[in-house]
């Protein structure tokens, strides 16, 4: 019996990094899990990982969740596959960051639409099938950076959108009161992906400045963020609402 045994969880952005180990986590955790992503290929190759190794996974793909239709047509497959939903993890998301003096007003539209607008759009659509479920668990990704600029790289979008993730989750675990729905926010440091490969693993890159700085000495891993989301998705976590969980190893607890 794992701490997810029963539930069916929406995880969005299954295709790659943080999303895929997600996917991985909260099916050995014993959750029925519903991904998607814009990428058909390495959605249903997420699929198949989950499956080779005893879990139960379906998918959509592709899907644009930054669209009220896409959102929707996504819950309601879930609701198919599965029959409702506990869990929603707002996962997925996409940016463009850049020198703020010089950024074009498309890449600050794009991050907005893909950083703050999926979330919410996925949220009210799962919303009704959350409160016909008697109650569950929403989870938001925020960031280090709603809460603190960010020197070695200008993330103006980013902080902006992720910021607003966090203010829209806080109202929604008001919202959500009256009919059992947690609501709660995980902030990421800095993590390594695929995205995030190319600015790490320059050998003249900022990597070996930021592992200093963070007290437990590295950068974190896909698998840093999944099981934290799969504990406050669970009901380990039944009085843990209107949090925001830092998972930095540190780093945003140190000055300066």
């Amino acid at each position: 019996m794992g701490r997810l045994t029963g539930k069916t969880a929406l995880i969005s952005g299954t295709g790659a990094g943080i999303g895929r180990a997600a996917a991985q986590v909260f099916a050995e955790e014993g959750a029925a899990v519903f991904g998607c992503d814009i990428n058909p290929e390495s959605a249903a190759e997420t699929v198949e990982l989950v499956g080779k190794a005893g879990g139960v996974m379906k998918s959509l793909a592709p899907v644009d969740l930054s669209t009220e239709q896409g959102a929707r047509e996504w819950a309601e497959a879930g609701v198919a596959a599965f029959g409702g939903i506990d869990i929603l993890y707002n996962n997925a998301s996409a940016l463009r960051n850049g020198p703020f003096e010089t950024m074009p007003a498309e890449d600050w539209y794009f991050t907005i639409k893909n950083e703050l607008d999926i979330p919410y759009f996925c949220t009210q659509a799962a919303w009704p099938h959350l409160i016909a479920r008697g109650g569950g668990a929403v989870l938001n990704v925020a960031s280090v950076a709603a809460v603190r600029g960010a020197p070695f790289m200008p993330m103006v979008p980013q902080g902006a959108a992720k910021g607003g993730v966090l203010a829209m989750s806080l109202h929604l675990c008001a919202a959500g009161a009256a009919h059992g729905i947690r609501v709660n926010t995980i902030a990421p440091g800095m993590i390594h992906t695929s995205a995030t490969a190319p600015f790490l693993d320059d050998p003249d890159g900022p990597r070996a400045a930021l592992e200093a700085r963070i007290p437990v000495g590295r950068v974190g891993q896909p698998e840093d963020i999944a099981r934290a989301a799969a504990f406050l998705c669970s009901e380990e976590a039944a009085f843990v609402n209107g949090a925001n969980l830092m998972v930095d190893g540190g780093d945003s607890a140190m000055a300066g």
